[in-house]
């Protein structure tokens, strides 16, 4: 565990692994797959996961292992849902994207005074996987 120049406490991945319960691997599997993007430091290129980043790790560990996602099928339901569905957000109710859904919440972030996201959206699982190509979940009969 290391504080980075900005005050935010980081850790590495072996402190990661051991908290969340996962292999280093598979948390490596979990950006390579599009899932996280902890911070890199300059020096020597390790990455540096925050409090935001563990918690994404967590969420996405529960919705493979205890819900059945595949790695694909999360990257489409991360392209396809809101970010408070995915993510189980406390403070949806005050957030600018939780009041139209159907605009993505990285775009409503650029221009909300209040975004209640996991944190900055170009390290959130939803912004990294918008070019994912997506459909309508559910078909009119």
């Amino acid at each position: 565990m290391d504080s980075e120049d900005k005050g935010e406490v980081t850790y590495l991945i072996n402190d990661v692994s051991r908290r969340v319960a996962l292999s280093q691997k598979r948390i490596r599997e979990y950006e390579k797959g599009g899932l996280i993007k902890p911070a890199r430091e300059p020096r020597t290129n390790n990455r540096r996961y925050s409090e935001a980043d563990i918690n994404q790790i967590q969420r996405i560990k529960e919705l493979i292992h205890a819900h059945g996602f595949t790695v694909a099928c999360l990257r489409f339901f991360l392209a396809s849902a809101p970010c408070w569905v995915i993510f189980n957000c406390n403070g949806k109710e005050v957030c600018a994207s939780y009041s139209d859904f159907r605009i993505p919440c990285y775009e409503v972030a650029k221009h909300a005074t209040h975004h209640s996201g996991i944190k900055d959206c170009e390290s959130c699982p939803i912004y990294l996987n918008r070019d994912v190509k997506t459909m309508p979940l559910l078909l009119k009969p």
